[in-house]
C-alpha cells in the first residue's frame, strides 16, 4: 500500500507543474486512498491504519488467550469503553468482546453441565447460571456503540463543514491569483488563507484528494501567475526549505526504526505536514522531494513486506489447523467398550488441543471457522464420553447390586454343616458370580474379597470336618502329576493322530482323579493346563498348515470361477468379522479381570490364550484373503 507521492508544496512556479506532470506522481498514488469508511462503526479509517489495527487486534486477541481471559476482566474492560472518548473506542474490539464473553459462559456452563452430570445427576435437572454481569456487559457495550455511532455523525457533520469551508478558501485564492495589479496588497491576505486552509479540520476521505488537488493548484497560480516582491518570496522560500528538511531528515530516520507500524504512522504525519508547508525554490524543488519520496517508499516497502509476512504466517497456521482438524476427525471413538479406552483417547485429544494452541491466528476469515470446525470435533467427543459414562455407570450399579445379593447368600450360608448341598449351592454361586459384570473399580475388591472369604470360610470348615478325605487327595495329588509328566513325554512332532489320540486319553484319565488337596488344587491344574495348552498349541499349527494346504488345492480346483472365489471371499470376510468380535470381547473382559486373586488369575491367562488363538486365526483367514486375491 503506497502513500501520496507529489510535492503538495509546490505553489509559486510555473515549472513546478511541468515537474509534477512528468513525475510517475499517479503511479506511486493512483491507487492510494487517505481515509475509508467502516459500514460497522460508522467512523473513517486510513486502509493502513485498517489493516495495522487488525493486526494488532490479532495480537491483542493472542495475548488474550495467552492470559486466559476472564468474565471479570471483560467486565471492567466493557466498563471503561463505556467512559471513554468515543474516538478512542474500536468497534472491532466491542464486537469481539461480546463474542469473547459469550464463549466463556458457553464454556463454563458446558463444564458445569458435564460435572452436574459426572456426580450422577439427570441433564435436564441442570439449571444454567443467569449470568447477571453478563446481563451488565451487554448494556455496557451497547451504550459504547451507542455513543461511537453519535460520534460518528457528528464527525460526518463537521468534515462536511471543513470541505465548505476549504472549497472558499481555494476560491478566494483564485480571485487573489486573478488580481494581478494588487500584489503587495494580497500576499498578506493570501499567507492568511493558506494558514485557514490547513488549520481547518479534516474532510470526507472520497473529498481528500480532490479538495488538496484543488488547493495545490490556486497555489501554483497565485505563485506562478502573479509578480510577487522577490524579497518576500526568497525569504518565503528559505523558511519552507528548511521545515521541508527537518521533515526529510525525519523520514530518512524512519527507515531504520525497528517498529515498522510506528515508522509507518509517522511517515503519514510528516506527509501531512509536507503538504502544509509552501513550495522552494525552483532549483532544488525536485532534489529535495525526490529525496523525501525515496525516504517514505523505503518505509512503505518495509511495511508492506512486515504485512506479506503476516499473511504468510496466517496461511502457514490455517494449513497447521487445518492438519489438526482432519487429525481429530479421522479417529474412531464409536467403538470403545472401557474407561481405559477412553481415557487414552482423550489422552489424544487433549494432546491435539496443545498443539492447536502452540499455533498462532490464522487470516480472519478462516480463523474463526476452523476454530468451530476444531470445538464442535471436541464436543462430539467429550459427549460421547459423557454418555459412555452415564451409560456404564448404570450397569455397574446394576452389576454391584447382584454381587450383593450373591455375597449376602454365601455369608449365610458360609456356617452350613450341610457340605454336599451347601458346596453345589457355593458351586452355583461362583459360577452365576462369573456371569455378571463388572462394577465401577470404587466397588470392585471390596464385593470380590466379601464373597471370596465367605466361600473360603465354608471350604475351610468343611476341609477340617472332611480331614478324613486327606489320604485320599494326596494320592489323586500324585495321580494328576503323574497325568502331568506323561503329557510331557508326548512329541508334537509324532504322527499328528497319534499324538491327539494320547493327549484325549490323558484328558480322559485326569477326568476320573478325585479331588485333590484345596492348596494344591489350583496350581496342579494350573500346570497340567499349560502342559494341555502347549500340546494344542503345536499340534494346532502342524493343523492349520495343513489346512492351508487344503485350502490352497480347494482354490486351485475353482480357479477361474471368479462368482465361486467371489463367494468363498465374502464367507472368509464374514468369518473375519466375527472373530474381530469376539476379540474385542475378550479384551474388554480383560479389562475388568483382577490378578489378585488365584480364580482371576487363571481366568485371565485363559482369557490371553483365547486371544492370542483368534489373533492366529485372523491371520488365517488373512492369508487365505490374500490367495483368493491373486486369483482374481
Amino acid at each position: 500500500m503506497n502513500m501520496e507521492m507529489c510535492d503538495p508544496s509546490a505553489a509559486g512556479l510555473a515549472a513546478e507543474e511541468q515537474t509534477l506532470k512528468q513525475t510517475p506522481v499517479e503511479g506511486a498514488i493512483e491507487n492510494a486512498e487517505l481515509e475509508t469508511v467502516n459500514p460497522a462503526d460508522g467512523q473513517q479509517s486510513d486502509p493502513e491504519a485498517a489493516a495495522e489495527e487488525e493486526m494488532t487486534e490479532g495480537l491483542d486477541e493472542q495475548v488474550s488467550t495467552d492470559n486466559e481471559i476472564s468474565k471479570d476482566s471483560l467486565l471492567a474492560r466493557a466498563r471503561e469503553l463505556a467512559d471513554k472518548d468515543p474516538a478512542e473506542v474500536s468497534g472491532d474490539e466491542l464486537r469481539r468482546m461480546r463474542q469473547q464473553y459469550v464463549t466463556l459462559h458457553k464454556n463454563e456452563t458446558e463444564l458445569a453441565r458435564a460435572r452436574w452430570i459426572e456426580e450422577g445427576n439427570a441433564s435436564e435437572d441442570f439449571v444454567e447460571d443467569q449470568d447477571e454481569a453478563g446481563k451488565e456487559m451487554l448494556a455496557l457495550l451497547n451504550v459504547a456503540r451507542e455513543r461511537k455511532a453519535a460520534y460518528a455523525a457528528e464527525q460526518e457533520v463537521l468534515k462536511a463543514d471543513n470541505l465548505r469551508r476549504k472549497n472558499e478558501i481555494i476560491e478566494s485564492i483564485i480571485a487573489l491569483a486573478e488580481d494581478t495589479d494588487n500584489v503587495n496588497r494580497t500576499f498578506a491576505r493570501y499567507r492568511e488563507l493558506q494558514d485557514e486552509f490547513n488549520a481547518t479540520g479534516d474532510v470526507a476521505a472520497t473529498e481528500e484528494t480532490g479538495v488538496w488537488k484543488r488547493f495545490q493548484e490556486a497555489r501554483e497560480r497565485y505563485s506562478d501567475n502573479l509578480k510577487i516582491n522577490k524579497e518576500l518570496r526568497d525569504y518565503d522560500f528559505k523558511k519552507n526549505l528548511d521545515s521541508k528538511q527537518l521533515l526529510l531528515n525525519e523520514a530518512e530516520a524512519l527507515v531504520s526504526e525497528e517498529d515498522v507500524i510506528t515508522a509507518y504512522r509517522r511517515l503519514q504525519e510528516l506527509h501531512n505536514k509536507w503538504r502544509q508547508i509552501g513550495p522552494v525554490a525552483k532549483e532544488i524543488r525536485e532534489e529535495i522531494w525526490d529525496k523525501f519520496k525515496s525516504a517514505s517508499a523505503e518505509v512503505n516497502k518495509r511495511y508492506q513486506a512486515h504485512f506479506e509476512a503476516r499473511k504468510a504466517r496466517e496461511a502457514e497456521n490455517e494449513a497447521g489447523k487445518i492438519a489438526i482438524c482432519e487429525r481429530v476427525e479421522a479417529l474412531d471413538y464409536s467403538s470403545l467398550k472401557s474407561f481405559g479406552a477412553w481415557d487414552a483417547m482423550t489422552k489424544t485429544i487433549i494432546e491435539a488441543q496443545a498443539d492447536w494452541k502452540k499455533l498462532g491466528f490464522a487470516s480472519r476469515k478462516m480463523n474463526n471457522q476452523l476454530f468451530a470446525r476444531f470445538r464442535g470435533i471436541c464436543d462430539k467427543f467429550f459427549a460421547a464420553k459423557a454418555e459412555f459414562y452415564a451409560n456404564t455407570r448404570d450397569e455397574h450399579a446394576k452389576n454391584f447390586a447382584a454381587k450383593t445379593a450373591l455375597a449376602e447368600r454365601a455369608e449365610a450360608l458360609k456356617d452350613s454343616t450341610d457340605w454336599r448341598k451347601s458346596t453345589d449351592e457355593f458351586v452355583a454361586m461362583q459360577k452365576e458370580w462369573k456371569t455378571i459384570g463388572t462394577v465401577g473399580k470404587k466397588n470392585s475388591d471390596a464385593i470380590w474379597q466379601r464373597f471370596l472369604a465367605a466361600c473360603d470360610h465354608f471350604f475351610e470348615q468343611k476341609k477340617k470336618a472332611t480331614s478324613g478325605v486327606r489320604q485320599t487327595e494326596n494320592a489323586n495329588l500324585k495321580a494328576k502329576r503323574d497325568v502331568i509328566a506323561r503329557l510331557a513325554e508326548i512329541d508334537p512332532r509324532q504322527d499328528r493322530d497319534e499324538a491327539l489320540a494320547r493327549l484325549h486319553a490323558l484328558q480322559d484319565e485326569w477326568q476320573q482323579i478325585g479331588h485333590v488337596p484345596f492348596r494344591e488344587k489350583d496350581r496342579v491344574y494350573d500346570a497340567y493346563r499349560e502342559k494341555v495348552n502347549e500340546l494344542r498349541d503345536a499340534l494346532n499349527v502342524r493343523e492349520n498348515r495343513a489346512r492351508m494346504n487344503r485350502f490352497e488345492t480347494s482354490v486351485a480346483e475353482i480357479e477361474g470361477d471368479s462368482n465361486k472365489l467371489y463367494r468363498e471371499r465374502e464367507k472368509l470376510l464374514r468369518a473375519a468379522d466375527a472373530k474381530r468380535n469376539e476379540l474385542r470381547t475378550y479384551e474388554n473382559n480383560m479389562g475388568f479381570l483382577s490378578s489378585k486373586s488365584k480364580t482371576g488369575d487363571s481366568m485371565l491367562r485363559e482369557f490371553q490364550r483365547k486371544v492370542e488363538r483368534i489373533k492366529a486365526d485372523l491371520e488365517m483367514i488373512d492369508q487365505k484373503v490374500k490367495l483368493i486375491d491373486s486369483k482374481l
